[in-house]
């Protein structure tokens, strides 16, 4: 994931409470001991038939949206006051306060337990955690669905919790996640259209840093954020490994993912450098740019920012579909899933539905403006033909791609992105088991020498059923072991 350094500061500032509250509470405290909180609150609200007729709860005429700032910073300048302006015409102030994507679980817990804040909060990995605390979502849901089809697979087990049957949030688009390489590095491996699978990366990385004499290494991080999460996922579930099966029962300790965790040590120990443990969200793509790097998973973000800064690089960097292993499938978890959630305490729920609507029907807009990174996740919105289409964007990339075919790679995305706990649900389990780091921070403990990959597995598994324990007792998950 990439961050601007604009983001290191929020751009909005919150109240004085509230950013004492920030700093001190976060989503992992929220999860041990905030989870409690929300469980006390309020039954799950009745959403009336009219509420999305353009009204809002106690007559408010306000809607407080937060979100992250975007890795792709033309979005940001669009939506702000193209949001404003909707607003307007519906007699509604809007506001918009952008912070950087860490900082959103930290907001929304503070802003839950203190029980204000804003009206819609955007989220790009699944939010459930905090569902006890959100509006249910299913009237919007059922209604975009009607006009553009069901959302994809990906999609509904990302906002919807198949054990309460709850939508507990709005998931409208998401950005593939391919690996995104430099093409004359590996042309010096022999691979020049980059690799296909597992192996084929760890020759290729390999190769590149032994040439280089340590330049230019592998770029799959063991650190506790977003990206090292994600590789972790792609690459247990190449192996026919994953955190659980389809019904939430835990399946971490099999033979497929320990084969996956030794893999990784391998590739730590052949081709990369202990800078992979203490990564943040941005450093994968940084070291891409700067030319440190040769493959990495990760969004065209990176790409976009090269474009503007170092068009070189930019014309040097490919895409590739996700890496086959031994195991059946090669996937890619979606590299950030948008998704909308309103806290129980909004005055202005009906005001923030009537919008999500509003943006669903403009889905050509939010891929354009975002430079192609999000998609949508329902199946016949107005961007389908201008994306996919026969000559659309991702043929011939409005943003001047060299060639202009390189986002081809792309077109089938939808086939081979899936959500976070693939097979089973985003559940509040599985959202705490990403918050905790537990997958990347196996990898490292076997990467460094501190665990055999066994041992790494076995000790994930004893963390990983305790999650899912303790999510059982309180009603919101499902599966028995």
């Amino acid at each position: 994931m990439k961050k601007r350094r604009s983001d290191i500061q929020t751009r909005a500032n919150p109240s004085t409470g509230q950013a004492l509250l920030a700093r001190r509470l976060t989503r992992r405290d929220f999860v041990k001991a905030g989870g409690a909180f929300a469980l006390t609150a309020a039954t799950f609200p009745t959403i009336l038939s009219s509420c999305l007729g353009g009204g809002t709860s106690g007559g408010s005429k306000t809607l407080k949206i937060l979100q992250w700032s975007h890795f792709v910073p033309a979005y940001d300048k669009w939506f702000d006051p193209w949001v404003k302006a909707w607003g307007q015409s519906k007699g509604v102030t809007v506001t918009v306060d952008h912070i950087t994507y860490d900082q959103i679980p930290i907001r929304t817990a503070a802003e839950i337990n203190a029980g204000s804040g804003h009206d819609l909060i955007l989220w790009i990995v699944p939010p459930s955690q905090y569902e006890p605390s959100l509006v249910d979502m299913g009237d919007v849901v059922k209604q975009v669905e009607q006009k553009y089809g069901p959302q994809l697979d990906f999609a509904k087990l990302t906002n919807f919790n198949p054990h309460t049957n709850r939508y507990f949030g709005f998931t409208y688009s998401f950005a593939p996640d391919p690996g995104d390489y430099r093409k004359s590095l590996f042309a010096q491996a022999g691979m020049s259209d980059g690799p296909t699978t597992w192996n084929d990366m760890l020759s290729a990385v390999t190769q590149i840093k032994s040439k280089s004499k340590g330049a230019v290494r592998g770029g799959i991080g063991f650190s506790p954020e977003p990206d090292s999460n994600m590789a972790a996922r792609a690459l247990i579930w190449s192996y026919g490994g994953s955190e659980q099966d389809k019904d939430s029962n835990v399946t971490i300790n099999s033979d497929a993912v320990v084969q996956a965790v030794d893999f990784m040590a391998r590739l730590f120990k052949q081709a990369e450098t202990s800078e992979v443990f203490s990564w943040n969200a941005a450093s994968n793509n940084q070291g891409l740019v700067a030319g440190s790097l040769s493959y990495i998973l990760n969004s065209i973000s990176a790409y976009r920012t090269a474009q503007a800064s170092k068009p070189d690089v930019a014309k040097d960097i490919f895409f590739a579909k996700p890496l086959s292993g031994p195991g059946p499938k090669a996937l890619a978890s979606e590299h950030v899933i948008q998704t909308y959630v309103i806290p129980k305490f909004s005055k202005s729920q009906d005001t923030a539905k009537e919008f999500l609507l509003y943006l669903a029907d403009h889905a050509s807009d939010f891929v354009y403006q975002s430079k192609l990174y999000e998609f949508p996740v329902n199946p016949t919105t107005n961007a389908q033909d201008k994306l996919y289409g026969s000559g659309g964007w991702l043929d011939s990339d409005p943003y001047q791609s060299d060639p202009v075919t390189k986002l081809q790679v792309l077109k089938d995305a939808t086939t081979w992105s899936v959500n976070v706990g693939y097979p089973g649900p985003a559940s509040p389990a599985i959202g705490e088991i990403f918050d905790k780091n537990i997958l990347p921070s196996m990898m490292a403990a076997a990467a460094k020498g501190d665990k055999t990959p066994k041992q790494a597995v076995a000790d994930a598994e004893t963390q990983i059923k305790a999650i899912f324990a303790n999510w059982r007792q309180k009603g919101l998950v499902g599966g028995t072991t």
